[in-house]
């Protein structure tokens, strides 16, 4: 569980770099979905694909460990 803290704790620093752009840069299309209001959508969907690889990794984690388990490996 720690590593998996490790691992989302360091992506969230990874991202949070990837925001830091100048604030004269326009892009029109996310102007666009924002207009409209459709940025939302994106943002959930995005979302979602996020909630389910975490859902996977957590599902796989709980795999293994009962396999490391049953095989007494360390």
């Amino acid at each position: 569980m720690k590593r998996i803290s490790l691992i989302l704790l360091t992506l969230l620093a990874i991202c949070g770099n990837a925001f830091a752009q100048a604030g004269d840069t326009s892009v029109e299309m996310a102007d666009k979905l924002r207009a409209d209001g459709k940025i939302w959508v994106v943002v959930a969907v995005v979302a979602v694909i996020f909630a389910g690889l975490a859902v996977n990794l957590f599902r796989i984690d709980s795999r293994l460990k009962k396999i490391e388990k049953d095989l007494n490996i360390k």
